[in-house]
């Protein structure tokens, strides 16, 4: 089997997984250096998801640049399933804490004003964690639909 663009153990793969640890790490660092970011349970969810994703995403990106540098096959059957599941749990987390705490910074921004009266600077801090978070699932998600039509292909 030829090997798939964006698949494990390919160059496009790796830089996939590069851009998810990068937007992943720059969502957690923003929400974590915004103030009174520690009274939100939804932006505590966004911030534990992203610190998985961010996780997920180094230590493929380092086992991809292994098997870039080594030349080893990573699209095996076995291997293939387990980037699929972890993939498929990473993104549902992600996808759940963007969706959730898009809707406290909604919440605070438009219905009830909270950042008119108090800081706005971690309003848009807030709002450009969840945007960076939503960038990182779907890279995630592209990343989980190559696997899985790799894992279907097998």
């Amino acid at each position: 089997m030829s090997k798939i663009i964006g698949g494990p153990g390919t160059v496009c793969g790796l830089i996939l997984r590069i851009g998810q640890f990068l937007s992943a790490s720059a969502s957690m660092s923003v929400m974590l250096t915004a103030t009174e970011s520690y009274n939100r349970t939804a932006f505590h969810y966004l911030s534990a998801s992203m610190c998985l994703q961010a996780t997920w995403s180094f230590w493929l990106a380092c086992a991809y640049l292994s098997a870039l540098k080594y030349k080893k096959d990573l699209q095996t059957p076995i291997l293939v399933s387990l980037f699929l599941g972890g993939d498929l749990v990473t993104a549902v987390l992600s996808l759940a804490a963007a969706c959730s705490s898009a809707g406290v910074v909604v919440l605070y921004a438009k219905d009830v004003e909270c950042c008119d009266v108090h800081d706005q600077f971690s309003c848009l801090r807030y709002g450009v964690a969840v945007a960076l978070s939503f960038v990182t699932w779907v890279q995630i998600a592209v990343s989980f639909h190559v696997s899985f039509w790799i894992y279907a292909s097998v």
